[in-house]
């Protein structure tokens, strides 16, 4: 099979198509013939050596979420079948013609979702249900800000936290991004490039935070939040040292955690899949929660999707296609 190997830690460029052997299912494994792959900052960081405490490029190809078809099943799964429509959360090997997932990490495509539109739902929608509301337990009236709102993250997370009934705030780049990120139900989205978002925001008093800039925005947030308030980092791609006032902490009861959703074990993987099936799956049934494709990519050209993400042009999800048509630019 053909698939996307990093080979050396740097830029795009290091890239590259290679022939791999066929993975083979064991145990609880389902073996899914991938249509489409989602691609997420920790792909890059990853490439880059900067994904945890791990500086090396990693061995296997790179790919956190795919969707596609399952082609052969562990003997212990029962659930699936040869032939359904499956989308998953993966170790790794997204970006790949065939990738191996924990059944219990595969959850159905909905009936009129394509596999480009799926492959936008696996990492984003286990990660926004784990930090927005388990971590910080986000509830139906308060105030919710989440940075980079046209991500692929900030998207779910503003959709979700609308439809559970709670009041969402975003920060992006551009006046067109704030736009698109209040008619997908933002209460107020600012523009971070030419306004000071504490500035704008606080008059509002915000509840929770969901963040992956860190750095300057660590003190502002804190600044921004109401008394019991919760503050998640996902990432600290504005710098992981920072300097704040615990005395604010301290005298508003504040909480600070943060995760990482790559390594943690396959138990608990499994139990926040089968969390977010029950609890977020029903919601796009309803079309309450939709996935916003941006652009997608063949496989081949995994370099220049990569590209696009680092250039944060993009409104939604970017995607690596195996096969079918490549769709251009939907906003």
């Amino acid at each position: 099979m053909k698939a996307i190997i990093v080979t050396a830690t740097g830029g795009p460029e290091v890239l590259d198509l290679q022939e791999r052997s066929l993975p083979v299912p064991t145990l609880q494994d389902v073996l899914i013939r991938v249509h489409a792959a989602g691609i997420n900052r920790a792909d890059l960081l990853m490439r880059q050596g900067r994904y945890g405490v791990s500086s090396q490029a990693p061995v296997e190809p790179l790919g956190l979420e795919v969707a596609g078809v399952v082609e052969q099943i562990g003997s212990p799964v029962s659930r699936w079948k040869v032939g359904d429509r499956v989308c998953a959360l993966i170790r790794h090997g997204g970006y790949a013609e065939y990738a191996l997932a924990n059944a219990h990490h595969c959850l159905p495509i909905p009936d009129g979702l394509s596999f480009e539109e799926a492959a936008c739902l696996p990492e984003t929608s286990m990660t926004v249900w784990n930090n927005v509301f388990q971590r910080m337990h986000l509830q139906a009236g308060e105030n919710f800000l989440v940075h980079g709102g046209t991500s692929g993250i900030g998207v779910t997370a503003i959709q979700l936290a609308k439809a559970f009934g709670a009041h969402a705030f975003a920060t992006a780049g551009s006046d067109e991004k704030c736009r698109f990120c209040e008619e997908l139900g933002a209460v107020k989205c600012v523009n971070y490039k030419t306004r000071n978002f504490e500035e704008a925001l606080k008059s509002y008093g915000i509840d929770a935070v969901l963040d992956y800039i860190g750095g300057e925005y660590t003190a502002k947030n804190i600044r921004l939040l109401r008394a019991d308030g919760r503050l998640c980092f996902i990432a600290a791609l504005g710098g992981a040292q920072t300097q704040f006032n615990s005395m604010e902490v301290m005298s508003k009861r504040l909480t600070i955690t943060g995760s990482m959703l790559a390594p943690r074990d396959a138990e608990f993987k499994a139990a926040l899949t089968a969390e977010v099936e029950k609890r977020v799956w029903p919601l796009l049934l309803t079309g309450q929660y939709k996935p916003i494709l941006y652009k997608t990519f063949p496989l081949n050209e995994a370099a220049e999707a990569h590209r696009l993400m680092e250039s944060s042009e993009h409104i939604g999800k970017i995607v690596l296609v195996t096969t079918g048509t490549v769709l251009k630019y939907k906003f």
